[in-house]
């Protein structure tokens, strides 16, 4: 393995004590613990923030997936970092890989070579942080990525049925990183280069600690502080809970945010505000390390990684999310506020994914958390600094969001005009309320008619995703979705363009949430019909998954809306989820029986002659997949279609770095 080039083990960050070996290091700065395989890939966490720490002239090695459950040796094998130890459960969380909604375990692990389960334990952020301050209790722990950076406070978890506390508790880790982990992670090294020990960063931006009892909250003149209500008053009162979460998702929206502070058994957890939204030289320089692209050779006699063979040859153009959907965590963790790559930069990594031996000419997707936010942002950006609404999409686009394509669209052409690129797809998620609101520019509602004509015509490899989610205005509110009118336009416009570039052939295909919190019987009834009158069947549909962080767990976990205490209807059952998820199914005829007695049962007679009699029966609907639940998504960077997640963390390898 070592005579060949491609596999020289050399190229990557060291991952065991022979590759220490080979570099003559005796000692490592930084010693990265990770739930996943190492890929050194731009869509993986990992790699970033280990290239990102070699790019700071330290010394770095990872450890992948250790065993947790032996004499520990992994955990020893590259002995104690000189600085600290950074720990991460991976592009995912723990929970969300391993278990589906219905808490089984799932076919497979998508960060392990072959898929195989087996490889990271459940809570993995929290049992690696315990080992490793057992056995190196001297050694500082930073925890971040998607299962830190969303379980920073109080928060309901889904699998366990619990609202637990801060995971900064239950790990006993010295410091986290939250959201995207380049900024606060280079401000860490830079303190600690100056000779700041790693006890007094508690003032870095987009950090939490937990301070030792008795201890005063750190001074920041720069900061104002806002008191969430204790841990423990959460645990006796729900509803304090929920109102909790409005606090936090609203500091998360704000340009200009306040510290949080949260008491909890007698010590103070301090959230510090987030770093500003990355410029485009940051963005660039993290996608511009030197990655191999490539897994580790460790890995190749064990099986393909199935995260990796689904993003290696896509490019993610942008990150963050300002569409706010109440199921999802892309916004917690990445950012409402979209951060661009340059064209140049976007060009560079096709130039090196064109160097991939086993490329053959096609990107398999321009995208990122919705494909089409690229260089989106508002206006008059002081409009935005003192904007506290948690969606600019929703109840409607904002007046002050420049929507316009053009700069996207300009990024398509240079892609699919670059010599040894056959075909650049698509293959994210599209926002089709960007091009389809009302409130436009000139300049931009000219691109808008443009987008979907080059979009099909150039980038639908055979199927289009969009995410209508639901048909029902009442759930569609729940949701911060639009309504499902919008979707009905897009469809129009998508058959239009595809009969006018003599392209029949292609698909698109619309994803639904069953069981979402607002969702009734009734509702999932209304989506059957109507989604049956477009043509489509639906399939391998999943439930809602509670993640944390989201307005969507927080209603399943107390019944409220944080915002205003309303009550709101929950379906927790396993049967009341069954009742819902098999409306998707109505053209199987196991279910028809069952449904006719729903039907019946809900009053719901004409319904059930639309849906199921024989008058305006589709025979020959082709089936079109319906999403699995939707994690922190998330997600770093990287595209990862349909891979197993829960709500919010639709794109595992978007999730971002882990510390």
């Amino acid at each position: 393995m070592a005579h060949d080039p491609l596999w020289d083990p050399s190229r990557w960050l060291p991952t065991t004590r022979d590759e220490l070996d080979a570099r003559h290091w005796d000692y490592v700065d930084i010693i990265l613990v990770s739930g996943d395989a190492y890929v050194d890939h731009p869509a993986f966490g990992t790699a970033v923030i280990g290239r990102l720490i070699e790019r700071e002239g330290l010394r770095v090695a990872i450890v992948p997936q250790p065993n947790w459950r032996d004499d520990l040796r992994d955990f020893r094998k590259l002995g104690e970092p000189r600085l600290f130890f950074g720990v991460t459960s991976g592009c995912m969380d723990s929970m969300v890989n391993r278990y589906t909604a219905a808490k089984k375990l799932r076919g497979e692990d998508a960060y392990t070579p072959g898929g195989e389960h087996g490889f990271r334990p459940d809570y993995a952020t929290t049992v690696y942080a315990r080992i490793l301050k057992r056995l190196y209790p001297g050694v500082p722990v930073l925890i971040g990525g998607i299962e830190a950076s969303l379980r920073r406070v109080t928060h309901y978890d889904y699998w366990s049925d619990m609202i637990r506390p801060g995971i900064l508790e239950d790990s006993g880790a010295d410091l986290l990183v939250y959201g995207m982990g380049e900024l606060p992670l280079l401000e860490i090294l830079r303190l600690i280069k100056r000779g700041v020990p790693f006890s007094s960063l508690r003032t870095v931006p987009q950090t939490a600690v937990l301070l030792p009892p008795g201890a005063p909250v750190p001074k920041n003149q720069n900061w104002e502080d806002f008191t969430l209500h204790p841990h423990e008053e959460c645990l006796a009162n729900r509803a304090r809970y929920a109102e909790n979460f409005r606090h936090i998702e609203v500091e998360s929206n704000r340009v200009r945010a306040r510290r949080l502070l949260q008491p909890a058994g007698g010590r103070v957890l301090v959230v510090n505000p987030p770093f500003p939204t990355m410029t485009e030289e940051e963005i660039d320089a993290s996608w511009d390390l030197p990655y191999t692209r490539l897994p580790h050779p460790r890995y190749r006699r064990r099986g393909p990684i199935p995260a990796y063979e689904m993003i290696k040859h896509s490019v993610t153009m942008h990150r963050g999310c300002f569409g706010g959907c109440s199921f999802c965590t892309i916004s917690a963790h990445q950012g409402k506020f979209v951060a661009s790559r340059s064209q140049e930069s976007i060009l560079r990594e096709v130039e090196a994914i064109k160097r991939m031996p086993d490329f053959r000419g096609t990107i398999t997707d321009l995208g990122g958390p919705s494909a089409n936010m690229y260089r989106m942002r508002g206006r008059d950006p002081r409009i935005c600094d003192e904007c506290l609404r948690p969606s600019c999409a929703w109840p409607e686009v904002c007046r002050n969001l420049d929507t316009d394509h053009a700069p996207l669209l300009e990024v398509y052409r240079a892609v699919r005009e670059t010599d040894g690129v056959k075909h650049a797809f698509v293959t994210s998620g599209i926002r089709y309320d960007l091009f389809l609101h009302p409130h436009a520019t000139p300049g931009a509602a000219a691109s808008h008619g443009r987008y979907v004509g080059e979009l099909v015509e150039h980038h639908v490899s055979g199927r289009l995703k969009v995410a209508p989610e639901h048909t029902s205005d009442a759930v569609l509110r729940v949701m911060r979705k639009p309504s499902f009118g919008y979707f009905r336009r897009f469809k129009q416009a998508f058959d239009f363009a595809k009969a006018r570039c003599g392209k029949p052939q292609l698909q698109l295909v619309p994803y639904f949430i069953s069981s979402h919190p607002g969702s009734r019987p009734e509702d999932m009834a209304d989506l059957a019909i109507r989604t049956k009158e477009l043509g489509f069947k639906l399939e391998q549909v999943q439930d809602f998954t509670p993640t944390p962080m989201t307005v969507a767990t927080e209603i399943y976990a107390t019944g409220l809306d944080p915002y205003d205490q309303s009550s709101v209807a929950v379906a927790r059952t396993p049967r009341a989820k069954q009742e819902q998820r098999s409306f998707f199914f109505w053209y199987k005829p196991e279910v028809r029986r069952t449904l006719r007695a729903t039907l019946k049962r809900l009053g719901l007679d004409g319904a059930a002659e639309r849906l199921l009699g024989d008058k305006g029966a589709l025979p020959t609907a082709a089936p079109v997949p319906a999403r699995a639940s939707r994690a922190g998504r998330t997600q770093p960077r990287g595209r990862v279609p349909r891979l197993p997640s829960g709500q919010g963390q639709r794109s595992a390898a978007r999730q971002g770095p882990p510390p």
